[in-house]
């Protein structure tokens, strides 16, 4: 054959060769359609919401590869929930094209808890939204700052800040209410431990203010109060008055203070002690 075109004119070998080259280059672009499945779409289902168990069962049996390209946590879906499917349902595409799934995590990731003691419960719910936790219940005590956070509990006790918590922890705030119109007595918290101190205003809604502490004082905790303000009694001896929501200032030492007894008795016997 290339003997019978070598004889023939070099236009005639040049036209020969321009038509064989037309020939493959015509044969390849119409198999093209025929290796790559042009025209052979398919319509990706909707898996968002189901589990990434039943995705992805779904997905292969229509002939889709499933990858998980990302997880992130949210408590209000199941775990392992798809949130995020790519390529969208309903979108077109060829077969064994592959579906990445954005997934629920099953375990919720650690957030800081923030300090909250001190901020509105407006701006409180916002920081709590912004670290990852939930507002749960609220109380109230006599305080005079009204509506402040005074104490953040978690399962009813109190957590400080910088503890680690599970992601959508519920928690539940204390809140001032303002003070309360009725007063009451002083209460003495002469010689008496700062944790006894602060079980005993907790139920008459009186709460510290300035803790002065002697130098050697560490722990706060088994220190004794020997002094505060305003006092038990006036200097003639008629009994202070305090209204719930107030504070009491007092000064902490290791060493527990020795009462003046004949003092004390004085004190006792007053009239004005008979009124409560």
């Amino acid at each position: 054959m290339f003997a019978s075109i070598s004889k023939k004119p070099l236009w005639v070998s040049l036209l020969i060769a321009l038509g064989i080259i037309a020939l493959l280059v015509f044969g390849f672009f119409s198999s093209l359609d025929f290796f790559t499945r042009h025209g052979d779409e398919v319509e990706i289902p909707n898996v968002t919401g189901k589990s990434l168990a039943e995705a992805t069962k779904m997905l292969e049996g229509q002939g889709f590869n499933v990858s998980i390209q990302d997880s992130i946590y949210r408590d209000t879906i199941a775990p392992l929930a798809v949130i995020k499917q790519f390529p969208e349902s309903e979108s077109r595409v060829k077969a064994n094209r592959t579906v990445y799934l954005t997934v629920n995590r099953a375990i919720p990731p650690d957030v800081v808890m923030p300090n909250l003691v001190g901020m509105s419960v407006r701006n409180a719910a916002i920081v709590l939204k912004q670290f990852g936790l939930k507002m749960g219940d609220t109380s109230y005590r006599p305080d005079f700052a009204k509506n402040s956070v005074l104490v953040q509990l978690h399962k009813g006790k109190e957590i400080k800040a910088g503890v680690k918590l599970p992601m959508g922890t519920s928690i539940s705030l204390v809140l001032g209410s303002g003070l309360s119109n009725i007063d009451m007595a002083v209460p003495d918290l002469i010689g008496l431990t700062y944790a006894d101190a602060r079980d005993l205003l907790q139920t008459s809604g009186i709460s510290f203010g300035a803790k002065v502490l002697d130098p050697d004082v560490k722990d706060t905790t088994n220190a004794f109060i020997y002094r505060q303000s305003p006092d038990r009694s006036t200097i003639d001896r008629k009994v202070n008055r305090i209204r719930p929501g107030q504070m009491i200032d007092i000064w902490l030492s290791l060493k527990k203070p020795v009462r003046d007894t004949s003092a004390q008795q004085q004190r006792v016997t007053t009239p004005v002690e008979n009124n409560y």
